[in-house]
């Protein structure tokens, strides 16, 4: 109830709501039952859209991560090691990268393309996203990265021999870290690196920046992060990628997740806070 309570708040509030209350002085006067006809029909025509326009958005997230998390982790589970031909760490990277890339053309004029609740929460801390919005897109960006991770399962238990306990790309720490790391060294990279996605993301879709490569410059900057930190975490900074593979691995996976929520959230905040510091125009 409060979450439609709030959809319709918004509708409410939104642009095209104004120009239909503007549109209602066009509505014949004295008409009568016809008139009144008239006006529901016209009120339901726009209601309808306006829900229409925001539950895209929220599929359009939905579908978002579910190929992130399909993409980058369905490369770490399948392609990785495989004998040979394996894409190793290097590949793994690109494929996080591609996923974003790509999905940022796909649905970014829908959604925004956020497939993280960390960057949500970035955005909205950087004055770029309402808060009424952040639960839905969250919910939906956590349900499409579940969703992705049954899929994943199903193909991966495919081959013989398929073992989920071996982590199935999910995120650790300590022994459960792909080189060992620490919790505390677990904890520092996941905040540094979800700051500096966000600040790359803030930057990249400014209005003073060039036009239409923001694809490509979060795209690749996620490649990096993930060069940078796979070693370390095998690299999260989405808590819905993370919340959808440790699901089917459970056990450890899903005790450490809790660090992989807090980090990222974290660090989008402050990715947030420093773009605000040094990106407010002085014009």
């Amino acid at each position: 109830m409060v979450l439609l309570l709030s959809q319709l708040r918004e509708i409410v509030s939104s642009a095209g709501f104004s120009k239909w209350l503007k549109s209602l002085s066009s509505f014949p006067r004295g008409g009568g039952r016809s008139s009144l006809v008239l006006l529901m029909v016209n009120v339901r025509q726009n209601l309808h859209m306006e829900l229409d326009k925001t539950m895209k958005k929220y599929a359009a997230e939905f579908i978002g991560t579910f190929w992130l998390v399909l993409g980058g982790c369905g490369s770490a589970v399948l392609a990785a090691a495989f004998p040979e031909v394996g894409i190793g760490l290097l590949g793994v990277s690109l494929a996080f990268g591609l996923t974003v890339l790509t999905m940022a053309y796909a649905i970014g004029h829908i959604s925004g393309c956020h497939l993280n609740p960390a960057v949500s929460v970035g955005l909205w801390a950087g004055g770029r996203f309402p808060a009424k919005e952040l639960l839905p897109y969250i919910a939906a960006q956590v349900c499409g990265g579940i969703l992705a991770g049954g899929v994943l399962y199903l193909i991966a238990t495919g081959q013989a021999g398929f073992d989920v306990a071996n982590g199935f790309a999910s995120n650790g720490y300590g022994e459960h870290s792909p080189g060992g790391y620490t919790m505390q060294a677990a904890l520092i990279t996941e905040v540094v690196m979800t700051m500096m996605f966000v600040l790359i993301i803030l930057g990249a879709t400014d209005k003073r920046a060039p036009a239409g490569f923001a694809p490509i410059a979060i795209g690749l900057g996620l490649t990096l992060i993930h060069l940078i930190s796979i070693p370390v975490t095998n690299t999260s900074v989405n808590p819905a990628r993370s919340t959808g593979v440790a699901l089917y691995v459970g056990d450890w996976a899903t005790a450490q997740l809790w660090l992989f929520w807090v980090a990222p959230l974290v660090g989008g905040a402050l990715g947030a806070v420093v773009y605000r510091i040094i990106g407010t125009s002085e014009d």
